[in-house]
């Protein structure tokens, strides 16, 4: 256990699954107290589950993360269960084909209003009692955030301006002793592409491929991402702010293949 963490808390939402899942088991066994958030309440209470069973302590608060109303919820929850908030994590997302001529509005703000409207809400909800303790934020963006591909036009958008969030985030904190990062990674094997629309058979050809777009000749694990955002937020991070930081096996270093 990394007592460095230990006793703090934090409120991570996608912790349903993929990204959020894993970072909310890895902060769990750091000794984190962990509020987990998704639509999901039957896998949210399996994930609580798991991380009490391992001598962790968590609580859930279910809900969709577009209703702004639903937001103030898990706050309120992790300051009534645990006395106070450290770290935000936001690693809700989605993710959906389409071009510049086949996007439809409604397509784009439903991307929107998850990927960047969220997260911008959640960051002011906790701000406040952050900068109480002099917490953490990270953003889970993704490659597509700081590199241009074809056929996800609008999910490049909103993870670019989660990254720009980050940054303008981090800058206005940093005085008060608040950090803000984002994660950027390349393919990682999670539910993100098949809620997308991608059927078993399309996802794993997806997956196969990726291999040949990622120098490592891999495709990244969740528990990967958690590794990393464990370490931002932790102490040994403490001068580390406003940083976007690739994790993509080498994605990044690519042209569009």
């Amino acid at each position: 256990m990394d007592l460095e963490l230990a006793g703090k808390v934090a409120l991570v939402t996608g912790a349903s699954s993929g990204i959020g899942r894993a970072t909310s088991i890895r902060l769990a066994a750091e000794g984190v107290k962990v509020m987990l958030v998704s639509r999901n309440e039957a896998r949210l209470a399996e994930v609580v589950q798991s991380i009490r069973q391992a001598g962790g302590e968590a609580e859930a608060s279910a809900g969709d993360v577009r209703d702004e109303a639903f937001l103030e919820r898990p706050v309120q929850a992790a300051l009534g269960a645990f006395g106070r908030l450290d770290v935000l994590v936001n690693a809700a997302g989605h993710i959906a084909s389409g071009t510049v001529e086949n996007t439809s509005l409604q397509e784009w703000d439903r991307m929107m209003e998850i990927n960047v409207r969220a997260v911008f809400r959640l960051m002011q909800l906790a701000v406040p009692h952050l900068l109480q303790t002099r917490g953490a934020i990270v953003n889970v963006s993704s490659v597509t955030g700081t590199r241009s591909f074809p056929g996800v036009l609008a999910y490049c958008v909103a993870k670019a301006a989660v990254d720009q969030l980050t940054r303008c985030a981090a800058l206005e904190l940093a005085p008060q002793g608040v950090r803000v990062n984002a994660v950027n990674p390349g393919v990682v094997v999670t539910e993100l592409h098949r809620r997308g629309g991608m059927d078993d058979a399309k996802y794993a050809a997806f997956l196969e491929h990726s291999k040949t777009t990622h120098p490592m000749g891999r495709v990244g694990r969740p528990e990967e991402i958690a590794d990393l955002i464990a370490f931002l937020v932790s102490p040994r991070a403490g001068w580390v702010t406003g940083t976007t930081n690739n994790i993509d096996g080498g994605r990044a270093l690519t042209c569009a293949r």
